[in-house]
């Protein structure tokens, strides 16, 4: 339990947080992985490269200081990167190693101003969120499916658009998995260890694929979007997978992990629409949603909306015909653009019922503008999915 004094003192490095801490997240990362080289298999490269990961840290270590009265207020918040961590088989020995040099970052990014009693308070607090997240992702490898990382097999691929292809796997004997007993959420994601050989790359790659289907008859089935223009440098794994994976080829997955699922209170509640709102690969997961809810209630009004820049990258067009065709009420809507925002206002205004239950899933601008827009019209009941750290998308 932190003193009052310090709580009183991490309130007060708030200011200093909002102004320097993607500085000292990034800091924080080079210092680190410059001297644990391991920890290089855990954390993606890209997303260091591109500041979103120094981002989403400082965001999260900003929420902390501002609910340090109260850390339960993040529950939301540390259930989502619980589920992170427990998918990248992060380890409580892991957190004095973090700790360790987040402290050393505030000490060097700000200087003279790092006074010890500001270090001390952040070592207390440090260890008292730590411990909420260790706790938190004990639960979670409890609940896992399979612990750590277990072989299968490629079993079909499939290109579900022309950027998208679509894998099944199966697990291998010697995994003990009996999928027939796995639960799939609608809505989660496996992660895929790898280890590629292109692009320079000498580390383990893991990566988050949101899975396309609650069906496991042929196999577990994710989707990977095919990143391989000039204009995107973060295909080390999606293109490794589309190269160099192939039926028949091993493959190490960790068990089914995310907090992004239908609310299952509202299901069977026939007043309250349902809305899928979608661009690209992020049709993947609330495909699986669409799916979930036809086989609990086909009777519950849905709308399917989805952008792709244009007909050869609209996203499983067959299985979403198929799904909306068991539906008493459904609604689709496809929007052929490359223009951002990809949906207007006006069209959200015209076409989304009021009252409605929302799932988002796309690129960061897509969301950002879904998210926005959808709060001008008043619409409360929206949950999104990011591929990527989440936490630079939200505002604490």
């Amino acid at each position: 339990m932190l003193s009052p004094e310090t709580r009183s003192i991490i309130k007060a490095t708030v200011p200093v947080l909002e102004q320097h801490g993607t500085t000292i997240t990034s800091v924080f990362y080079k210092n680190m992985l410059n001297e644990h080289e391991e920890l290089r298999n855990v954390f993606n490269r890209i997303n260091q490269v591109q500041g979103a990961q120094p981002a989403a840290l400082a965001t999260t270590v900003l929420a902390a200081a501002k609910h340090i009265d109260d850390l339960s207020v993040l529950a939301p918040y540390v259930n989502m990167i619980g589920h992170k961590h427990r998918a990248l088989q992060i380890k409580p020995e892991q957190y004095p190693i973090v700790g360790h040099y987040l402290l050393a970052a505030i000490k060097q990014v700000l200087g003279d101003a790092a006074k010890p009693e500001i270090l001390e308070a952040w070592r207390q607090a440090y260890g008292e969120i730590a411990d909420v997240f260790i706790n938190v992702e004990a639960d979670l490898y409890k609940e896992a499916s399979w612990p750590g990382w277990k072989p299968f097999r490629v079993v079909s691929r499939e290109n579900v658009a022309s950027d998208i292809v679509e894998f099944t796997v199966a697990p291998e004997p010697e995994s003990g998995i009996d999928l027939s007993r796995v639960p799939i959420v609608a809505g989660q994601y496996i992660t895929v260890n790898v280890h590629p050989t292109t692009q320079g790359n000498k580390y383990d790659a893991l990566r988050h694929y949101s899975i396309c289907s609650i069906s496991k008859d042929k196999g577990l089935r994710f989707a990977v979007k095919l990143e391989k223009s000039e204009e995107h440098a973060d295909g080390l794994v999606s293109e490794f997978l589309d190269d160099h994976t192939s039926v028949g080829d091993r493959i190490l997955l960790s068990a089914p992990a995310g907090d992004f699922a239908l609310d299952k209170s509202l299901i069977h509640q026939n007043k309250i629409p349902l809305v899928l709102l979608c661009s690209g690969v992020g049709a993947t997961p609330v495909m699986s949603m669409l799916e979930k809810q036809v086989a609990e209630n086909p009777q519950r009004p849905v709308y399917w909306m989805q952008s792709s820049y244009d007909e050869s990258r609209q996203a499983f067009k067959d299985q979403v015909d198929e799904f909306l065709d068991k539906c008493d009420n459904s609604h689709k809507f496809i929007v052929h653009t490359s223009s951002e925002p990809r949906i207007a206002l006006e069209w959200l205004e015209r076409e989304v019922p009021a009252n409605a239950d929302i799932y988002i899933c796309g690129s960061v601008s897509f969301m950002r503008s879904m998210i926005e827009y959808l709060g001008r019209l008043n619409q409360s009941r929206i949950q999104y999915e990011l591929f990527g750290p989440k936490m630079i998308t939200i505002k604490v």
